[in-house]
C-alpha cells in the first residue's frame, strides 16, 4: 500500500492470508495522519475476498474512532461487487421490545395457543382417527400382536386398580348419603342414587382418571423416548408413518378395553353401595337388586359407554400429542409426561361436563 496526501492506494491482494499484516502496516502508515478525511483507492487492488472486505470495514471503524472520515473509491467490477455484498454500511441498532400491556399478552398467549397447540392437536386427531378407521379393514397394515399387547397394557392390567377404586368410591358415596336419607325415611333411595351415579357419571369418570394417570403417562413417556432416541426418525427412514405405526394400535386397544373397564367400575361401585345399604340401612342385597332393576334404564348404560369411548380417544391423543412435542432430551421426557397426565385429566373433566349438559 502507498499513502499519497490523504489518499491510501491499496495494491496487490487483500485476503485472509494478509489481513492481519495489512491492518498493522496501515496503522503504522496512518499514524500522525493530518487530514480529517481518508480516501482509499482500490484501482490497483487485484484480488479481495470477504475477509478483505471485513478488513476494510475494520479500518473504517478504527479511523472513525479518531473522528476521521473514510471513503472508498475505484476498483474493478468484481471488487465493487464484493464490496456491495459484504460491506454493511448501514447498521441498524436493534430496538428493545417495550413492555406489553395485559391485553397484548393475553392476545399473544391466545394466538400461540391456537398456532402451536390447537392446530397441531386437530391435525394429529384427524390423522389418528382416519388411520384407526382405515386400518380396521387393512389387516396387513397392522403390526401382528400389537393390538393384543396394547389391550393388555391399557385394559387388563388396570382391572384391579379400577375395580378397587370404584368399590371404595361407591362405598364412600353411599355411606355419606345414608346419613341424610335415614333422617327422611328414604332409605330405599340409596339404590337409585348409587346405581344412577355410578352408571352414568362416576364409573366412566373414575376409569378415565385412572387410565389417564396410568396409561396416559406411559403413552407420553414411550413416544417421547422414541423421539429422543431417534426411533421415530428411523421409522420415517423406513417409509413408515410414526403416528400410524405407534399411536393407532394404542387407540384400538384403548377403545376396546375402556368400555369393559367402565362396566367393571360400575359393578364394583354398585357392590360398594350395596354393602353400605346392607350394613347401615338394613337393605338386603335381594331388595337392593330388585330396586336396581326398577331404577336402571338402558339410557344410563348407553351414556356411560359413550363417555368411556370419548375419554379413551382424549387420553390416547393427549399422551401422543405431548410425546411427539418433546424437545429437551431426557429431561423433556419427564416434563411432557407430567403435562400429558394433567392435560388429559383436565380434558376428561371438561368433556364430562359438556356431555353432562348434552345428555341431561
Amino acid at each position: 500500500m502507498e499513502l499519497s496526501g490523504n489518499t491510501l492506494f491499496i495494491k496487490g491482494s487483500l485476503s485472509l492470508s494478509n489481513a492481519e499484516s495489512f491492518i498493522k502496516e496501515a496503522m503504522v502508515l496512518l499514524e500522525g495522519f493530518g487530514y480529517n478525511r481518508l480516501d482509499v483507492n482500490l484501482d490497483e487492488l487485484g484480488y479481495m475476498d470477504s475477509i478483505g472486505v471485513a478488513t476494510l470495514v475494520f479500518l473504517q471503524e478504527k479511523m472513525g474512532n479518531k473522528d476521521l472520515q473514510v471513503n472508498f473509491s475505484g476498483g474493478r467490477e468484481d471488487i465493487r461487487k464484493k464490496m456491495e455484498i459484504f460491506f454493511f454500511q448501514d447498521y441498524i441498532e436493534p430496538q428493545k421490545a417495550g413492555k406489553l400491556s395485559f391485553f397484548e399478552k393475553m392476545g399473544e398467549g391466545f394466538e400461540r395457543l391456537l398456532r402451536d397447540y390447537m392446530a397441531s392437536f386437530i391435525v394429529l386427531m384427524a390423522n389418528v382417527i382416519y388411520w384407526s378407521v382405515s386400518d380396521i379393514f387393512k389387516s396387513k397394515r397392522q403390526r401382528k400382536g400389537e393390538f393384543y399387547n396394547q389391550a393388555v397394557l391399557i385394559g387388563v392390567n388396570a382391572v384391579w386398580i379400577v375395580g378397587g377404586l370404584a368399590f371404595i368410591i361407591g362405598l364412600v358415596m353411599a355411606l355419606q348419603s345414608s346419613a341424610q336419607l335415614r333422617n327422611f325415611g328414604a332409605n330405599i333411595y340409596i339404590v337409585d342414587l348409587t346405581v344412577i351415579a355410578m352408571m352414568s357419571e362416576m364409573g366412566p369418570l373414575i376409569t378415565a382418571i385412572v387410565v389417564a394417570g396410568r396409561s396416559g403417562s406411559s403413552i407420553a413417556a414411550e413416544i417421547a423416548t422414541m423421539k429422543v432416541t431417534s426411533e421415530l426418525d428411523a421409522l420415517k427412514t423406513m417409509a413408515l408413518q410414526p403416528v400410524r405405526f405407534v399411536v393407532v394400535p394404542k387407540m384400538h386397544g384403548s377403545l376396546v378395553t375402556m368400555p369393559f373397564l367402565t362396566i367393571i367400575a360400575n359393578i364394583m361401585g354398585i357392590l360398594g353401595g350395596m354393602f353400605i345399604a346392607f350394613v347401615s340401612l338394613d337393605i338386603s342385597p335381594q331388595v337392593f337388586v330388585n330396586r336396581m332393576a326398577e331404577t336402571l334404564v338402558n339410557r344410563d348404560i348407553f351414556i356411560g359407554i359413550v363417555k368411556s369411548l370419548v375419554f379413551a380417544v382424549l387420553i390416547v391423543l393427549t399422551g401422543s400429542f405431548y410425546g411427539l412435542r418433546v424437545k429437551e432430551g431426557a429431561e423433556g421426557v419427564g416434563k411432557v409426561t407430567t403435562t400429558a397426565v394433567v392435560v388429559s385429566i383436565t380434558l376428561v373433566m371438561v368433556a364430562d361436563s359438556i356431555m353432562g349438559l348434552l345428555f341431561y
